[in-house]
């Protein structure tokens, strides 16, 4: 850059965003865009490279995000539908309707919970099992690739500081 004073991060499309909203509007307060914007528009930019990586195993980052949490969660690789809410970023009726059509893709099995008549369980059927162990180690190099940019420090730097805002976010 021939301009030392301009900072690379000033030039994406929410830096100039910002640099609008200063102009327009100096009397609001549009710092937060720097970090939550960049957030919003990084998130789907994410989420299109994940759904490429996972479209050569035939799938999109909700069916894979309910997959691969199962199949972490050790065997037998069942959890209930509570369990998963507070492990994804879905709505109940958001999972309620991925479960049905991963139910008819034959990825998972839905049965009645014995501990608790009226719960179910997600289990994964072999087919969801082959599914997450062939996808996961894809799913995790495009998260590494996202982030090689980021020296070892300002990458812990930044997970630090958005687990903070989640945390203080959730309460």
């Amino acid at each position: 850059m021939s301009n030392p004073e301009i900072r690379y991060w000033e030039l994406d499309r929410v830096g100039r965003g910002m640099a609008s909203w200063r102009r327009e509007r100096p009397d609001i307060d549009c710092n937060g865009k720097a970090v939550v914007g960049r957030i919003l528009h990084l998130h789907d930019i994410i989420l299109r490279a994940v759904d490429r990586t996972l479209a050569v195993h035939g799938l999109k980052y909700p069916t894979y995000a309910v997959l691969a949490t199962i199949r972490v969660s050790g065997e037998p690789y069942r959890m209930s539908p509570g369990e998963l809410l507070s492990s994804l970023l879905l709505s109940s009726g958001g999972l309620s309707n991925l479960l049905r059509r991963m139910e008819k893709d034959g990825f998972i099995r839905r049965t009645a919970d014995k501990r608790d008549g009226r719960g179910v369980i997600v289990e994964l059927t072999e087919k969801g099992i082959a599914a997450a162990d062939a996808s996961m180690a894809d799913h995790a190099a495009i998260e590494r690739q996202l982030c090689e940019c980021l020296t070892p420090d300002l990458h812990e730097t930044i997970a630090r500081g958005l687990g903070l805002m989640i945390t203080v976010a959730e309460r």
